[in-house]
C-alpha cells in the first residue's frame, strides 16, 4: 500500500523539526551568551541518536505498521516489534557509559602500640584501643564482611535513560500506527462517499441501458410467441422477468447484496436471453448449488455477460457463451467465456468495463484479481472477488 500524500508531509514535518531541534538550541545559546561557540559536535551527537531512532522508524512504517494496519497480521506484527525492541535494549546496553566500580570502605589501622614505660608496667593508654567512629553513624569497621555495612549497589542493566529510551520507541511506534489509521479512516470515509454516488450513477446507467425498451420489447416478443404453444412455459417467463426486474428497483441500489439473490438475478436474465436465440448459439450457465451466506456488490457480474451476448452471439455461424461461478476458500470466482461474432450486435448496453473497474477499484481496492483476455476468435474474463 502507498502512502498518502498527507501521511508523508506529516512524517516529514515531524522529523525536519526534530532534526533541526539541536541546531535552534545551540543557535540560541550562542547568541545569548557570545563566551559559547558554534560547536558542530554537539549536533552531530544528538543527530546519531535521532537517526537511530529515525532508522527504526521507517522500518516500522514501511514494513511492520502495514501488517497491523492493512493486512491484520496482529502475531507477525507483534513478534516482530518485539524482536526490534529487544535489539533497542541491548544495543543501547552496549553504548552505556562504563560504570565506576564500587569499592568497599577500607578498614583504618590502629595505632601502633606504645613503647612508654608505663605500658611496660602492664598499663593500658587510653587510646590503644580507640577507633574514631565513622562519619554519620557509628558502624564497626569493614572487615571483609558486608553485615553492618551498607552493600554496594546492585548491578542495573538498564537505568533511567536506557527506560525512557524504550518508552519513546514505543510512544513512536505507537504514534505511527494512530497516523496511519487516520488516514486510512478519512480515505475509507471518502472512498465511501465516492462509491454510493458511483452506485447511483451506476444504477441509473443500468436503467437507462442494459435493461432498456429493447430488451423488454424482444423479451416480451418471445414470451408473447411462447403463448400460442407452450402457455404455460410463457406463464413461467413472466414470472422470472417480474423478479428480475424487482431485484433491479429495489436491490441494485444498495451497497451489498446476498450471494443468492445476485447468482438468482443471473439465472433470470440467462433464461430469458435464451429465448431470442437458436440453437446454434450454445449457452453454458454452470452456478453453485449450495450458496454461503456472503455479500456481493450487486449488478457487477451481470456486466461481463451483458457484454458476451450483446458482442458474442452471430447469426451467421454457431456461437458460445460459457458462464461459470465458483466459491472457492471465501474467494468467488467468475468466469465468462464467449465467441466473438463477425459483426457485434450495435444496441446501446451495458454500463462498460471502464466503470465496472472503477466500482471494483473502490470497493475492494487492490484485494480484487480482474483478467481479460481478448482473442481473435474468443473473449474471456476471470474475475475473483473476496466474499464478506
Amino acid at each position: 500500500m502507498k502512502q498518502s500524500r498527507l501521511e508523508n508531509i506529516i512524517y516529514l514535518a515531524v522529523w525536519g523539526l526534530l532534526f533541526a531541534v539541536p541546531l535552534l538550541s545551540l543557535y540560541v545559546r550562542t547568541v545569548s551568551d557570545t563566551h559559547i561557540g558554534f560547536n558542530w559536535t554537539e549536533v552531530l551527537i544528538v543527530w546519531r541518536h535521532f537517526a537511530v531512532y529515525l532508522l527504526l522508524f521507517l522500518v516500522h512504517n514501511f514494513l511492520l505498521a502495514p501488517l497491523l494496519v492493512h493486512k491484520h497480521k496482529r502475531i507477525t506484527y507483534f513478534v516482530s516489534v518485539t524482536a526490534i525492541l529487544v535489539a533497542f535494549m541491548v544495543y543501547k546496553y552496549n553504548c552505556r557509559p562504563e560504570r565506576v566500580e564500587h569499592k568497599p570502605p577500607m578498614e583504618r589501622p590502629l595505632p601502633p602500640p606504645s613503647t612508654k614505660a608505663g605500658d611496660r608496667e602492664g598499663r593500658k593508654p587510653p587510646f590503644r584501643h580507640f577507633r574514631p567512629p565513622f562519619k554519620g553513624d557509628a558502624k564497626p569497621p569493614f572487615n571483609g564482611d558486608w553485615e553492618g555495612h551498607d552493600a554496594p549497589p546492585p548491578i542495573v542493566f538498564f537505568g533511567e535513560r536506557e527506560i525512557l529510551a524504550i518508552v519513546l520507541l514505543i510512544l513512536m511506534f505507537a504514534a505511527n500506527l494512530g497516523i496511519k489509521n487516520y488516514i486510512r479512516s478519512r480515505d475509507d470515509r471518502k472512498r465511501l462517499v465516492e462509491l454510493e454516488k458511483q452506485n447511483l450513477e451506476q444504477q441509473l446507467e443500468y436503467l437507462r441501458y442494459q435493461i432498456n425498451p429493447h430488451f423488454f420489447m424482444n423479451t416480451l416478443n418471445n414470451i408473447h410467441a411462447l403463448v400460442e404453444f407452450d402457455p404455460v412455459k410463457a406463464q413461467e417467463m413472466i414470472v422470472e422477468l417480474s423478479k428480475m426486474m424487482r431485484f433491479v428497483l429495489y436491490e441494485g441500489n444498495k451497497q451489498s447484496v446476498p450471494l443468492s439473490r445476485e447468482l438468482d438475478f443471473i439465472r433470470h436474465y440467462v433464461t430469458l436471453m435464451q429465448l431470442r436465440y437458436t440453437e446454434r448459439v450454445r449457452i453454458t450457465l454452470n452456478l453453485p448449488q449450495e450458496t454461503p451466506e456472503r455479500q456481493i456488490p450487486p449488478l457487477v457480474l451481470i456486466t461481463f455477460i451483458e457484454n458476451a451476448f450483446k458482442h458474442g452471439v452471430s447469426y451467421q455461424r454457431e456461437s458460445f457463451i460459457e458462464v461459470t461461478v465458483m466459491v472457492e476458500n471465501e474467494t468467488l470466482r467468475f468466469s465468462c467465456h464467449n465467441s466473438k461474432a463477425d459483426r457485434p450486435n450495435e444496441e446501446k448496453g451495458g454500463v462498460g468495463l471502464a466503470n465496472v473497474r472503477r466500482r471494483l477499484d473502490l470497493i475492494y481496492g487492490e484485494k480484487y484479481r480482474l483478467s481479460i483476455k481478448d482473442k481473435p476468435d474468443a473473449y474471456h474474463v476471470e474475475l475473483y472477488l473476496p466474499l464478506v
